[in-house]
């Protein structure tokens, strides 16, 4: 093997266990809840950042994707509107209000992870100069 292959199996592996790792956190979220709490916005909340993790963390370990970022003011706002929802009680929130920041939450980080596939997209179709050898 070249080291360039070896490099790229080194990253791939890198990339299957952390996507294994986030299936393993969504499957102990789906069994350890019970079925009534899926109708709370707090689950949404938990399986949205999941999946914004996953994203996140594919682009981190992919060597060859040096200028796609999240927007850092948008995942900030999505965390604190999470964790807002999950201190409902302790804000004294309104059903209403905890449904609505929760949902915030939900849109930020949804806009963030279309961000960063839009440009994942966006490079995939840029054709690659051709090695002249």
């Amino acid at each position: 093997m070249t080291s360039s292959g070896s490099g790229s199996g080194l990253a791939r592996r890198w990339t299957v266990i952390a996507s294994g790792l986030l299936l393993l956190a969504l499957a102990l979220v789906v069994i350890y809840t019970g079925p009534n709490a899926f109708y709370s916005p707090i689950a949404l909340v938990v399986v949205a950042a999941i999946g914004l993790a996953a994203l996140l963390l594919q682009v981190w370990f992919r060597r060859d994707l040096p200028n796609i970022h999240s927007p850092l003011w948008l995942n900030v706002l999505g965390i604190f509107c999470a964790m807002a929802s999950l201190f409902a009680d302790y804000l004294r929130m309104t059903r209403r209000m905890l449904d609505l920041v929760a949902f915030a939450a939900v849109v930020c980080f949804g806009i963030s992870g279309s961000l960063i596939l839009h440009a994942l997209r966006r490079r995939v179709r840029t054709p690659q100069p051709a090695a002249t050898e």
